[in-house]
């Protein structure tokens, strides 16, 4: 687990900060020379750090969990390929226009499973973030995603995508190029291609963004990770005309973003646990559930004919949103 705020570079949550206290007093006791000398206190002090983390991780807002999702250490999708993925190989462009930086793609090893694997990518340093645009693909990152997820068909290799984008970038140039149409077209193309799809959003799963190459057989969601129409800005922004810290909150409230609401709402199949205190606290434990998870999906799916598949793809899809209607009783006086 994390000492003190090192692994956060100094960044720490506002609901945190007791929290990061106690990381300060474990961190300067273990730094002293005899430091051996104050064993019992340094575990006593992790043990009240951990219970502090379950309580305040426990009761998290839907406000404080987008924040933990767009917490800067909180691992990427190029984390995850390092953590999970064997003799990865990255491929590159699209072939029309070029390549998005803002969504890898490659074919990598998970378990005993060769993948085609395509996830966001935010970038971490203040420079790859601004060539990522912050995770905000392009027209030509969703046909690179697409272009990858056709050559995954031919072959027979199942599709493992890694959702964290606050959208898909919203730019003239982006319009110009066909944004909207390039999304729509991969959920066109997602939804009746023969191989296995799985998708994981492990951070941000913002709007049409997501969608772009969140289409599949079973979708899951970390547990600290949110999955929305849009963002609480742009939601507070549209019907309270302002951004703030109440109004993020209430519209966070309202959009029912998280993953517990997703998996009731029928949105998704599975939430997928994080260590306590988030993944960016043990990218590792989580790359870990994350593997697992993808590996059971592929073993199941694998048992399918391609065009079961596409069928109960289908009806999955289909079924998103479906109300039953009744129809109303009237009594006999009604008419009276």
């Amino acid at each position: 687990m994390a000492r003190s705020n090192k692994q956060s570079g100094g960044f720490s949550l506002p609901f945190e900060q007791a929290v990061i206290e106690l990381e300060k007093q474990i961190a300067a006791l273990e730094q002293r020379d005899n430091a051996e000398d104050f064993a019992p206190e340094i575990e006593t002090l992790r043990g009240s750090r951990d219970s502090l983390l379950k309580k305040i991780y426990a009761g998290l807002s839907p406000w404080d969990i987008v924040r933990v999702a767009r917490h800067p250490k909180r691992p990427q999708t190029s984390d995850y390929l390092e953590m999970m993925c064997r003799d990865f190989c990255e491929l590159h462009g699209d072939r029309r226009f070029g390549d998005d930086p803002s969504i890898i793609t490659g074919l990598g090893r998970i378990g005993p499973y060769k993948a085609m694997i395509i996830g966001h990518q935010k970038g971490k340093t203040t420079q790859e973030k601004i060539t990522c645009h912050f995770g905000c693909a392009h027209p030509e990152g969703y046909r690179k995603a697409l272009a990858k997820m056709k050559l995954a068909e031919k072959f027979g290799l199942p599709v493992v995508t890694l959702i964290d984008t606050p959208g898909a970038y919203p730019g003239i140039k982006a319009e110009q190029r066909g944004q909207a149409e390039a999304i729509a077209t991969n959920l066109r193309e997602m939804s009746r291609l023969h191989t296995p799809i799985v998708c994981v959003v492990i951070g941000e799963g913002g709007s049409g963004g997501a969608l772009g190459i969140g289409a599949g057989d079973r979708v899951a969601m970390l547990e600290y990770a949110w999955y929305s129409v849009i963002s609480p800005e742009g939601c507070a922004a549209i019907l309270w005309k302002q951004a703030n810290e109440q109004s993020n909150a209430a519209a966070a409230n309202a959009l029912a973003l998280t993953a517990r609401d997703n998996l009731a709402n029928g949105l998704i199949d599975h939430v997928i646990p994080e260590p306590v205190g988030g993944a960016h606290r043990n990218p590792h434990a989580t790359a870990k559930e994350v593997q697992s998870w993808i590996v059971d999906q592929i073993r199941q799916l694998s048992r399918s004919k391609p065009e079961t598949l596409v069928q109960r793809r289908y009806e999955k899809l289909r079924g998103i949103g479906a109300v039953a209607w009744q129809q109303p009783q009237i009594s006999a006086s009604a008419g009276n």
